[in-house]
């Protein structure tokens, strides 16, 4: 016979724990070892080292530790080395070591040291990326560059992100950045850009730059550094800075409803708004034709502001006179713009809308922004459109959502959840028509 070689020992996958071993592990008397030992675990990379202590231990507790430890447990304090632990369930019917066991019971064991190692390396990464990104372009002629790193740098915006995401953004801010302001050595550039056009340059989309992204608010924080402005809280703030960076935002695509408006200006555009208030046509203005557009009214001038395209449109269909502006559901920035421009030539407003909750908050809006007053929305007013709505066998529209106060009416808000019944603005419109005869 032929001498075999002798085979070296295999090494054994570790069993899985017996069923009556977890349920013991698993005893109610336990929990709190199992998450002290977690936590330490969690600060030491996984290793069974170092010592927990256990205080104030009721008698449930001492009975199970004392199991689990193989020893008696009388007072109601106790220190538990995890070295002795660790081999304590290695030799037990358990069969493996302490983080292998709490693995098991669950959940998930988190390497918080490896963790946070990753994360910092991660952010060492990042920011390389972003200091050759932009070593690569002529931003670093420019001397606002390095605070808008820091200021990145500490805001820890981009570390929150995920990795890809942190890494595309800021490279497509930077490239952004540097064609707006290509420094001492500059490419043949249009001199005004598109906002979608100079978004499908960078990022392929024309919509990368949109109002709200985090690309958007990362280049908008390097122009005003670049221009020394502050940061602009709200919309039409927005627009403007991006124009001072010879970047047009979208202004033709949102409009604003009117009807009846008959500036005073002589230009053909002032002309044309007035024709169309004598024919009773209501008129889509842009961004744009605010712009341009020298809207001046008589002062004092009444304007109506309501929240529904169907009360124009009643009020064309009418014949009626009075100026009419609506919001369409919401104080969009167009509209915005459109009433900043007349309150400015000291025009009045008064102002309808629905009586739900979004339309109280929209309400609050626009009277506290414009002083406007309430235009048939008291809770006198509420409660005759219901009262009026039931006699008529209107099927009711039940209220929902988080109540809002009527900053103008402090019992609407009480009547309204009293009766619990949301009414549209046409549910009044016969009277808003009276109004703007």
């Amino acid at each position: 016979m032929t001498e075999q070689e002798p085979q070296e020992p295999q090494p054994q996958e570790p069993q899985e724990p017996a069923a009556e071993s977890l349920a013991f592990l698993n005893r109610p008397g336990l929990t709190r070892l199992w998450a002290v030992v977690r936590a330490r675990l969690e600060r030491n990379g996984l290793e069974p080292t170092g010592t927990v202590r256990l205080q104030s231990l009721d008698a449930r507790e001492r009975e199970a530790l004392s199991l689990l430890l193989g020893k008696p447990l009388t007072t109601p304090a106790v220190t538990i080395r995890l070295p002795d632990l660790d081999a304590r369930l290695r030799a037990s019917a358990v069969g493996r070591g302490l983080t292998a066991t709490l693995a098991e019971l669950g959940p998930p064991l988190t390497d918080r040291r490896a963790a946070r190692d990753a994360a910092a390396a991660e952010r060492t990464r990042l920011w390389t990326t972003a200091e050759t990104t932009m070593a690569a372009t002529p931003l670093n002629d420019h001397p606002w560059v390095g605070r808008w790193l820091e200021e990145l740098r500490r805001s820890g915006t981009l570390t929150r992100r995920p990795s890809t995401t942190a890494h595309t953004t800021v490279t497509q801010a930077i490239q952004t950045l540097a064609i707006l302001f290509p420094g001492v050595r500059p490419e043949p550039t249009p001199a005004t850009w598109g906002r979608g056009e100079l978004a499908t340059r960078t990022t392929g989309s024309a919509h990368g730059l949109d109002d709200g992204t985090l690309l958007a608010r990362l280049v908008l924080r390097g122009i005003a550094l670049a221009q020394g402005v502050e940061f602009p809280t709200d919309a039409p703030g927005r627009r403007a800075l991006w124009r001072r960076a010879s970047v047009t935002p979208d202004e033709v695509s949102s409009t604003v409803l009117t009807y009846g408006l008959r500036p005073t200006g002589g230009t053909w555009q002032e002309t044309a708004l007035r024709e169309r208030a004598d024919h009773h046509l209501e008129t889509h203005l842009t961004l744009r034709e605010l712009r341009t557009l020298h809207l001046e009214l008589p002062p004092g001038t009444r304007i109506h502001v309501c929240e529904n395209p169907r009360v124009v449109e009643a009020a064309a269909e009418a014949a009626r006179t009075a100026p009419l502006i609506c919001t369409s559901g919401s104080a969009t920035t167009v509209a915005l713009t459109l009433l900043d421009t007349l309150a400015a030539t000291d025009c009045a407003f008064v102002y309808h809308g629905d009586f739900d909750w979004p339309g109280i908050a929209l309400a609050n809006r626009v009277m506290g922004r414009y002083g406007a007053q309430p235009w048939r929305m008291t809770a006198g007013d509420y409660e005759y459109l219901a009262t009026r709505a039931e006699l008529q066998g209107t099927p009711p529209l039940p209220l929902s959502g988080t109540p809002v106060e009527a900053t103008w009416d402090a019992e609407l808000a009480p009547a309204m959840t009293s009766l619990g019944i949301a009414l549209h603005e046409e549910a009044a419109l016969d009277l808003l028509l009276d109004d703007l005869g």
